[in-house]
This record gives structure tokens, sequence and C-alpha cells, in this order.
């Protein structure tokens, strides 16, 4: 993975062939040029489907033959999941794909005409000029066992996310039907709150069946923690309800519903959940970056998800850099700005890494102790939310350490590679 600018630039030579494509869902759009931006051809349109690649293969050979060229660059914007086929075709061929930025292609693209006219071939001109000038990135496309994961993780997230909406559901239908549930049970998702609105969903069955009935239910799957005194208290909650009274038929069926979907997605989450963790047993470094006190599977998976093979970095920096946890400055003579995060990248990574570094600082001694020594220093000390997003920059620092070198967390040697001269209060 090329790092510097001057490296991007030097990777555009005399005998290379540049090609922009601006993608679509149906039809994609092609110019080419060379390094200095002379066009070649016509452009060209050709549909999202394997028939269209091989006209997109084809045009670009007989330039690549007419004007001598040695290899091809194809550039385009990262739109949506419509790019990725392609890019998978071009890798398959053997061509390179890099990424441009949308927001480069959006500022600059009056710089050839000066307006503000947008359509697909002045698009593709576009991204071709940024691919020239080195404004591009290499795509860090997930193979074998990292695709896997990528897809995995996906699939929990989009899990997690249906079970939070089928939560909030039920809070809604208790909220109307049984408000004052929640008197006696702290969670609904417990195993006693669940059998209960599976089996008395409503406040006039549950006064229909004697605490003794209640208890026995109870106990077919929870053995301790409830008994007649939780029962005796349902009753009472039932008894002084203000629930609503009409539309109980389908009341009771949305309820049924709701808990259906419930225990589906519940058991599919654990499901996805041990794939996982057998997938990161097969990963290199897995193991060692999970030993960091505070940091657990999900957490790596979705790191490394995100991330790829860590072998495809140079330094933790290109890691910072796509979570967007690199800092941009707004100055201007004497003028100094406000330093703050550029949130450029990745915000799944970016919001990953934010979320573990929370528990951290109150789980792990090291972790906790830099954030005090950040908050509380005499010369530049940060505000909370500062010392987070630092400690995230930490974390990314330590994972890529523990992963690439396959060692184990070790505290100390964290405090002594921070360059303060916090190892005497850690003793």
């Amino acid at each position: 993975m090329k790092y510097t600018q001057n490296e991007r630039i030097n990777q555009v030579k005399e005998s290379s062939l540049i090609i922009g494509v601006d993608i679509a869902k149906a039809e994609h759009v092609a110019r080419a040029q060379d390094f200095r931006g002379v066009e070649f051809s016509k452009p060209i349109t050709f549909e999202n489907t394997r028939k269209g690649f091989k006209k997109f293969l084809s045009w670009l050979e007989v330039i690549k033959q007419e004007q001598a060229k040695e290899e091809v660059l194809v550039g385009m914007e990262p739109t949506g999941q419509y790019w990725l086929t392609l890019a998978q075709f071009l890798k398959q061929t053997g061509i390179q794909t890099i990424l441009v930025n949308p927001n480069h292609v959006k500022k600059s693209k009056e710089l050839d005409d000066n307006s503000p006219t947008k359509n697909d071939i002045k698009d593709a001109k576009v991204i071709a000029q940024l691919v020239k000038d080195g404004r591009y990135s290499v795509p860090n496309i997930p193979t074998g066992i990292y695709a896997e994961l990528r897809n995995g993780m996906n699939l929990r997230d989009r899990l997690t996310d249906d079970l939070r909406r089928v939560k909030g559901r039920v809070d809604n239908w208790l909220d109307r039907y049984f408000p004052e549930f929640s008197t006696v049970f702290k969670n609904w998702d417990g195993k006693a709150a669940l059998l209960t609105l599976k089996k008395f969903p409503l406040p006039k069955e549950i006064l229909g069946h004697s605490e003794e009935e209640i208890v026995s239910c109870w106990k077919q799957e929870v053995n301790r923690a409830v008994g007649k005194k939780r029962a005796k208290k349902l009753k009472e909650a039932a008894q002084n309800s203000t629930g609503l009274t009409e539309g109980e038929i389908m009341a009771r069926q949305e309820l049924k519903t709701l808990l259906s979907q419930y225990d589906a997605l519940i058991e599919e989450l654990e499901q996805v959940l041990v794939q996982i963790e057998n997938i990161l047993k097969e990963i290199p470094g897995a193991e060692e970056m999970m030993s960091i006190p505070g940091v657990g599977m999900v957490t790596v998976a979705g790191f490394l998800a995100e991330v790829g093979d860590l072998s495809n970095y140079q330094h933790p920096n290109q890691i910072k850099k796509l979570a967007g946890l690199n800092l941009k400055e707004n100055s201007s003579g004497k003028h100094k700005g406000e330093t703050k995060i550029t949130k450029r990248g990745r915000p799944r990574l970016r919001g990953l890494l934010y979320r573990c570094v929370i528990p951290l600082v109150a789980k792990n001694p090291e972790f906790k102790l830099l954030h005090d020594y950040y908050t509380t220093r005499p010369e530049n000390p940060l505000k909370k939310k500062q010392s987070l997003v630092a400690l995230a920059c930490r974390l990314i620092r330590v994972l890529f350490a523990l992963g690439t070198k396959k060692t184990p967390y070790n505290g100390r040697m964290m405090l002594k590679n921070s360059s303060l001269n916090l190892l005497q209060d850690a003793a």
C-alpha cells in the first residue's frame, strides 16, 4: 500500500494508461488519458454486467495497444456497493483499481470548464485527472478469511440493529397494554419476564391465574430469584394496570409475533458470533490482540473486519487515517484555529474504537492511568472526550503492535513506549 503523495504520483508514469470510471447502478461511463492529461478515444458507456465488463476491457486493451502503454490504472469513486463487482472483475484480470474521494471530485470538477455542471461523462474525466495527480487511494478489498470476517461482522451488525428495533416495539407494546410491567421486572427480556409475556401477556390473563400457578410456570425455566413474592407483586400490578383494554385479540397476536422475532434474532446472532469466533482463531495475531484487558472478541473482529490484513500497512498511522482520527487545523496568519479530528475514512471503525475506549479507561489500569494523566497534566490538559480520542489512537498502535508481532499484551511495556514518565506511578 503506497503511503505518501510522492509515492502515489510516481506510480503514474509515461507508460501508464489512466482510466476514469463514473460508477452508477446500471451503467458506468469511462474515459482514458495519459499522465499529462491528453485524452484518448471517445468515452464509453458499459453495463454493470459481465458482458459490459468485457466490453470495457476490450475498449481499454485497444487503447493500450494503440498508445503503446504498459500498465493500466483504473480510478473510480466508491459509489455505494456498485463499484465492488467491477473492482473484483478488474482484479481477476490483473488490472489495478484505485479509488478517488467523492469530495475531491465534487470540488475539482470546475477546474477545466469553470462550470458547476455535473454529468457522468464529465465526472469520469475529473476522476482520471485526480488519478493523474496522485490524489487517490488503493482500496483495501478483503479477500479470503478477511472477506469472511467482514461479511460476518456486517451480518452481526444488521442482526443487532434488527434486534434493537424489535426490542423497541416490545417496549412500545408494554407502554400501551401493560405499562406497570416494568415495576415488577427491571428488564422484559429476562427469563421470568419473557415467560410471563408468552404465557400471560395481558393483565386480565394474569388475574385469571393464582400466584401458585404463575410461580409454577416460572419454575419450568427459572430456578431462583422468582417466587410468590414476585407473583403477588405481578398480580397487584395487573390489578391496578391502566393499560388499554380494546383490541386485545390482535394485541396478543402482535406481542406473540414480536417475541417470535426476538427469539429468532437471538438464535441467529448467537450462531453468527460462534462462526466469527471460529474465523478469528485462524487469523494470526488475533488471540494476542484479545489479551488486552477490556478488549473482547467483538472489538477485535470488528477492527480486523474494517482494517483487513495488518501486513498491508507500513505504520499504524495509516489505520489512524483510515478511521478518520487524524487531526486537522484551520489557521491563517496570526489566527490559529481549533484542532479537530477529520472524521474522514471509515465511521464504523472510528465508532468501534471510541466505544471500546470508554470501558477501557474504567477496567484497564494502563489506559486509566493515561486518561488521568491526559486530563490532569499541568500543560495542555485535555477534555475527557479529547482524551478518549487520543486513547483510541493509542489503542490502534497497541492493536497493530500485538497483531503484527504476535505477542501478548504487556501493560508496563505499553506505558514505557508512551514516552511518558508514568511507570513510577503505575508501580
